[in-house]
């Protein structure tokens, strides 16, 4: 019986970069290839697990500019146009977060990426004419610095559980 902490334990800091990932991963908990293939399909089905993703270092990629843009919009289109929003290529984050009234407005937030800021504000452009948000109130935040990349991590490791006490 594969143990399920060891699985997602080894997940949660990505799959190894060698030609056969879940084998690796299988070594590492004492499992086989297809334990791990068939529990990962098993959290899959039961919702346990939704998607794998990849984080992306965008700037090593020339990607040197990016803004949360951060919109104001009515609840009843606040599904639609994340959705909307969430199409083009070069956003990476779309998502619904609750106002904090009076001083935050907004609850629709999306990720932009481009290679300089006039990418991002064309990038901007596009999706304002394309889902139809013209004088919709937002803000662009433009990144100023990076402090943090990488994907959650659910379960840490014994010796983050110990230099913690």
């Amino acid at each position: 019986m594969i143990d399920e902490r060891k699985l997602i334990a080894s997940l949660q800091h990505g799959l190894p970069l060698v030609s056969r990932p879940y084998a690796a991963i299988a070594r590492q908990i004492d499992s086989s290839e297809e334990e791990v293939i068939n529990y990962i399909q098993l959290m899959k089905n039961q919702g346990d697990i939704k998607r794998f993703g990849v984080v992306v270092r965008h700037r090593k990629l020339g990607y040197k500019s990016n803004a949360m843009v951060v919109w104001d919009i009515a609840e009843d289109k606040v599904d639609e146009l994340g959705h909307c929003f969430g199409q083009f290529d070069f956003v990476t984050l779309s998502y619904r977060r609750p106002r904090h009234l009076p001083d935050w407005p907004y609850n629709l937030f999306c990720m932009i990426h481009g290679q300089d800021r006039a990418d991002v504000l064309t990038n901007l452009q596009l999706m304002i004419e394309s889902c139809d948000v013209k004088g919709i109130n937002h803000e662009v935040l433009f990144s100023t610095r990076c402090f943090k990349q990488r994907g959650a991590v659910y379960i840490q490791s014994e010796q983050k559980k110990s230099a913690r006490v």
